[in-house]
């Protein structure tokens, strides 16, 4: 499973942590930046991260800022990207098992370092349920075809 990260400059803390916790585990990470923790534009590394995703170069993607909307919203311009902003783990889980979530924003000035970790454990180890979610998940990636 290789898992891509990016944030922003309020995010830069937590992305480094959140590095070290995933790598430990034993995944690989792509780290999408910033390589500071100097001002940069959440938009720019949501959107990044969210490219990573839909053309298949990680399968699962961590977007950090200060609340964790901004990066999920620039997350989900990408139609291959289903990025939920969460701030527990019954939430990831959720992302997951019902809208197949391939992301989750976290809000680096909400939340602490072990509900980070507790929300992405969550977030990578529940599978999509499919059944009737599936239907829904399809509508999210060709909403078109949803009126």
């Amino acid at each position: 499973m290789l898992i891509a990260i990016a944030s922003d400059h309020a995010g830069f803390a937590l992305k480094g942590d959140l590095i070290s916790f995933l790598s430990e585990a034993g995944h690989d990470v792509l780290d999408l930046g910033p390589d500071s923790d100097a001002s940069v534009d959440y938009p720019a590394y949501g959107a990044r991260l969210a490219a990573t995703i839909a053309d298949g170069k990680a399968t699962h993607g961590i977007a950090i800022c200060g609340s964790g909307i901004g990066i999920a919203i620039a997350a989900n311009r990408n139609p291959g990207c289903r990025c939920a902003q969460v701030s527990e783990p019954v939430s990831a889980g959720f992302a997951r098992s019902h809208n197949d979530a391939n992301a989750i924003a976290l809000g680096a000035r909400l939340i602490g370092i072990e509900m980070a970790k507790a929300c992405v454990t969550a977030f990578l180890t529940t599978r999509f349920e499919g059944g009737r979610h599936q239907r829904r998940v399809d509508m999210l990636s060709n909403p078109q075809e949803s009126s």
